[in-house]
């Protein structure tokens, strides 16, 4: 009885970090119309989650979780979230939020191909035809050839640099959660997103047209807190249950993604941008779905040993 509380608890925490991360991405999104370079959006990004995730490892006295161990490694990972954060500012700036999820859900599938080449998983027939359609799904949802376009080549362009950067970066980490905790990888990536931001803000290799007024300092504080609080609720979501579990929750960005774009901005997704969303969204979920069966084959599996010890 206690596991399936956990197990609905798990739910429930990573419903609220992927809504936290979708208003994180609609303050970005907000905080972008004001002309502020994407470099020193991404280093108050980064400065304010490192601040909330220090004081939340603080107040639960487990400040030695954010201490690296592997610093070379570490610092390329970080560098690659970087690389994440200004290209998601930048393709914000483009793209609805609809169509931004769109394109960013084809992380999954990036993911389960360089896992198959790099980590040695399997990919089967069924999940090779399930990455297929993701992106067919996402060709259909573009529509390259159409004359009535919901997006424009540096969005798109933004979001391919983001897909990139964010699969690579998840596939490594798979490594280097061996050695680091994901508060360790989380709070890195912050400290150096701030410091290579502001030392771009230093040098002033961009103009700023923007100015740092009370409403666009709440909106950069917002920006890094929702980032953080998804953050968080995401580590105890898989605390309590699989990733794999977990991961079926994800495609829900979408549809909260939809909801904010229409409540802010009155946008409505059009027939291909559904249409692709579809496919996109069976296709993710066939993934997960496929994963977290066999991750409770492999625990079916291990249990029997266990008895036997």
């Amino acid at each position: 009885m206690k596991r399936s509380v956990s197990d609905l608890g798990a739910i429930g925490f990573a419903l609220a970090g992927f809504t936290f991360w979708v208003l994180g991405d609609t303050c970005i999104k907000l905080v972008g119309l004001s002309g502020l370079p994407a470099y020193e959006m991404v280093a108050f990004l980064g400065l304010i989650m490192a601040l909330c995730l220090a004081a939340y490892a603080f107040a639960r006295g487990r400040a030695r979780d954010l201490r690296p161990h592997r610093l070379g490694r570490q610092l390329a990972r970080a560098s690659l979230d970087m690389a994440n954060n200004v290209c998601v500012v930048v393709a914000l700036r483009h793209l609805t939020l609809t169509l931004f999820y769109i394109l960013i859900f084809m992380a999954p599938m990036v993911i389960a191909l360089l896992s198959a080449i790099f980590l040695r998983e399997g990919l089967t027939l069924r999940r090779m035809a399930a990455v297929a359609a993701g992106f067919a799904g996402v060709v259909i949802a573009v529509n390259p050839f159409g004359s009535a376009r919901e997006w424009d080549w540096i969005g798109v362009g933004a979001c391919l640099v983001c897909v990139a950067c964010f699969s690579a970066n998840m596939v490594w980490s798979r490594v280097l959660t061996r050695t680091e905790t994901p508060e360790s990888l989380a709070f890195f990536s912050g400290i150096v997103t701030a410091t290579i931001g502001f030392a771009l803000v230093l040098a002033r290799l961009e103009p700023s047209s923007g100015h740092l007024t009370g409403l666009l300092m709440l909106g950069l504080f917002g920006m890094g807190l929702f980032c953080a609080l998804g953050t968080l609720c995401f580590y105890v979501a898989v605390k309590h249950t699989s990733a794999a579990n977990v991961s079926q929750y994800h495609y829900t960005q979408l549809i909260t993604g939809t909801l904010v774009s229409f409540l802010i901005w009155h946008t409505l997704p059009g027939a291909y941008v559904l249409v692709g969303a579809a496919l996109i969204f069976g296709s993710g979920l066939y993934i997960a779905v496929a994963a977290h069966g066999l991750a409770q084959e492999l625990t079916a599996d291990v249990a029997p040993l266990s008895e036997g010890n």
